[in-house]
């Protein structure tokens, strides 16, 4: 049958079973639109009040549920606005398609309005990008664009299309759902030598990042966890992967991770480390991580072996069919003597308590209790941020969602949103700083206009509290611009846009007022009053050691 362009599109997404895109209009992507509107019984369009927000929204809506995200926008400033989305999901692996309207073929590199050369500007930033030139490769780009987001390591793709081709007409011809092509693992000796690693080592341990959740193998790693009694730790981006509360779970690792699980790196002589780039949050001193080890690598991208931590055994393939061979092969043990070690290492934290103030330990204490093991999580970044990593009651990978690799401020509210409609949840928690919420808060437009349940829970301390963190402890209390002492009024603000508003300043209050906003069943936001001086502890500092652990 005969189709024009913007029909294609529709039916390419159909074909991948998208039912939901997040997007903005404009005169480019007009035909697009039109072709939407009458295909509205299938597809539903959620307008955020930003192209970013939309991009955050298909990010956290790929995150929640594992489906790709799709995210449209119109020509030039509608384009550019998706820039930072992308490359949030481009560092954290998130599969995501883009698609971009631009100005008809006759008029590209004109400098005609509303121009911008978006393949160009993103390149460094997807897994691969496309413009289309010819109405006849439209539906064959647009699969190539599902299959390759979501084949080896996960990531944004780009499609830009001009709107003389979703205007024209050709032959379409239906095609079943782009599969990912799957990169199996074969190389028995190998793996029976790193088994023999792991078998006869006296202090090994497991440390494994966000690709484990990507690729479904939180169990194998519980499971070769139990069975040989190994300790484990992981990255912000797999916290839940191990429930909070399982012995052998030590924690976060890294900067901001604990004291036990940087210790016992330290001290280990086996570190299976799986799906994990050992980023600069982790590996501060690259050279002097893990020296004592045996490094084992377990990644599905050749690229990131020996880039940033060198490793004695590298298996390239996707982590869970390895780990499945693997696992068959790693005997049952125990490991009591290290074990005892480990719980040397153990260093408590001291916080603030009984003052009658309110703390961030707290906070997350009380969402965890309130919001239960099902409880969904979307952060910004900054200091809530690692509170909410280091606090939060985890125990499904799935229900933490944080920008992780490039750290954007202003990703929470639009991924929380995405998150909620594709889950249906009952609750989506998103937790923000005031930093971060002066970011993203339009997006409130969004939620109220859905009637979303999401409850924002901002730890507004009036300063940009990472950055005032690093000034206090390494720039001599020196505060350039870190202390903005905005004045919002949070209640009237949220009132404004429609939502219920709360302000709290105790551990009492908080908890009435977060029970009463998961009661109302709509978008609420409640502001957390805590003291400026909170810090996120510990911490080393980069390009530090576990010597270099700061503990006040």
């Amino acid at each position: 049958m005969k189709l024009n362009g913007s029909e294609i599109l529709v039916q390419v997404l159909l074909e991948n079973e998208v039912n939901t895109i997040f997007g903005y209009p404009g005169g480019a992507v007009l035909n697009i639109y039109d072709a939407l509107y009458k295909n509205q019984d299938k597809i539903t369009h959620i307008i955020t009040a930003h192209e970013q927000g939309a991009s955050h929204a298909a990010d956290g809506y790929s995150r929640a549920t594992g489906k790709t995200g799709v995210v449209l926008a119109t020509s030039g400033p509608g384009a550019t606005n998706l820039v930072t989305g992308i490359a949030t999901a481009y560092m954290d692996s998130v599969p995501m398609v883009a698609i971009t309207g631009n100005v008809g073929t006759s008029l590209i590199g004109r400098d005609s309005f509303q121009e911008v050369y978006i393949t160009g500007i993103t390149m460094p930033i997807t897994k691969h990008n496309f413009v289309v030139r010819d109405i006849k490769d439209l539906a064959d780009i647009l699969r190539k664009a599902f299959k390759i987001a979501i084949s080896g390591r996960p990531g944004p793709v780009l499609v830009d299309i001009p709107k003389d081709i979703t205007a024209a007409v050709t032959e379409y011809e239906p095609q079943p759902k782009q599969t990912a092509v799957k990169y199996n693992f074969d190389a028995v000796k190998n793996l029976e030598e790193v088994a023999d690693v792991i078998n006869n080592a006296k202090k090994p341990v497991i440390f494994f990042g966000g690709g484990v959740k990507n690729s479904g193998a939180g169990e194998l790693i519980s499971k070769i966890v139990k069975k040989a009694n190994i300790p484990a730790t992981h990255t912000m981006m797999a916290a839940g992967v191990l429930r909070y509360d399982m012995p052998e779970n030590l924690g976060l690792l890294g900067m901001h991770g604990s004291a036990v699980a940087n210790m016992t790196v330290n001290d280990a002589d086996v570190v299976l480390t799986v799906a994990s780039r050992f980023s600069d949050r982790v590996a501060l001193a690259p050279d002097k991580f893990a020296k004592r080890a045996t490094m084992i690598h377990i990644d599905i991208d050749l690229s990131e072996i020996d880039k940033n931590v060198k490793s004695d055994y590298h298996l390239i393939g996707d982590a869970e069919d390895i780990l499945s061979k693997l696992e068959v092969l790693i005997k049952e043990n125990r490991h009591d003597e290290w074990f005892e070690k480990i719980n040397s290492f153990r260093r408590d934290i001291p916080y603030s308590t009984g003052d009658g103030k309110l703390h961030p330990k707290q906070v997350m204490d009380i969402i965890s209790e309130l919001a239960g093991e099902d409880g969904l999580y979307v952060t910004d970044v900054g200091q809530h941020q690692m509170w909410a990593a280091q606090y939060l009651h985890h125990v499904k990978a799935e229900n933490f969602l944080t920008s992780g690799g490039l750290g954007t401020m202003g990703y929470g509210y639009g991924a929380a949103i995405g998150a909620q409609i594709g889950t249906g949840r009952s609750h989506v928690f998103h937790i923000t700083g005031d930093g971060s919420f002066h970011m993203n808060m339009n997006e409130a437009c969004t939620a109220v206009s859905y009637n979303l349940p999401v409850i924002s829970i901002c730890l507004n301390n009036r300063a940009l509290g990472m950055v005032r963190q690093w000034q206090t402890v390494f720039y001599g209390k020196r505060y350039a611009s870190s202390e903005p002492d905005r004045v919002t009024d949070y209640v009237k603000v949220a009132e404004g846009f429609g939502a219920k508003g709360y302000t709290c300043s105790t551990p009492e209050e908080f908890r009435a007022a977060l029970a009463d906003a998961m009661k109302s069943g709509g978008p609420a936001w409640i502001e957390c009053k805590i003291d400026r001086e909170e810090k996120v502890l510990p911490m080393i500092p980069g390009g530090g050691t576990v010597d270099d652990i700061m503990y006040e």
